[in-house]
């Protein structure tokens, strides 16, 4: 088997997972209750995979090219289309196209995405930041919220 099919399949299971968790959660209590936990959860989530990120790829400082290099893994895993650069000590990741919302797009729940992408998005992006000793973080730019593509900015 090869490592592509591999990767293609644990990540449609990635995202599988993470809709339909949220969609029980939702069904049995509320859509701001799922909203609340997945938050919750993604804080932790990011802790995890910026931490593995740089165990495997051998990264143990806080150079913005160890974070550019081990979130550019974790956007890679998840199966975004990118461009990143470092300049000045500020990461800056590009994203033409986001999975996630294409997921939203194909289950008919795009309304949603505004307030997904506004809650979950920075969480996610400030444990990042956190992990690699107080960067900051900011999305200037979020197809979610209308733009042509995201803009994710971790600075000092």
């Amino acid at each position: 088997m090869d490592d592509r099919l591999l990767a293609e399949y644990l990540r449609r299971s990635y995202h599988a997972v993470d809709g339909l968790w949220f969609m029980m959660v939702e069904e049995d209590t509320s859509f701001e209750q799922a909203l609340v936990l997945d938050n919750r959860v993604w804080a932790v989530m990011g802790k995890i995979q910026a931490r593995k990120a740089r165990e495997l790829l051998d990264a143990p400082g806080n150079s913005p090219e160890e974070l550019a290099r081990c979130f550019a893994l974790k956007l890679t895993g998840d199966g975004h289309a990118f461009t990143s650069a470092v300049e000045d000590g500020v990461v800056r990741f590009t994203i033409p196209q986001c999975p996630w919302l294409t997921l939203l797009r194909k289950s008919g729940r795009e309304h949603l995405a505004a307030t997904v992408s506004q809650t979950v998005c920075p969480t996610e992006g400030r444990a990042w930041a956190a992990e690699f000793g107080g960067y900051t973080f900011d999305l200037p730019q979020m197809a979610c919220l209308g733009a042509a593509q995201c803009e994710m900015r971790f600075g000092r």
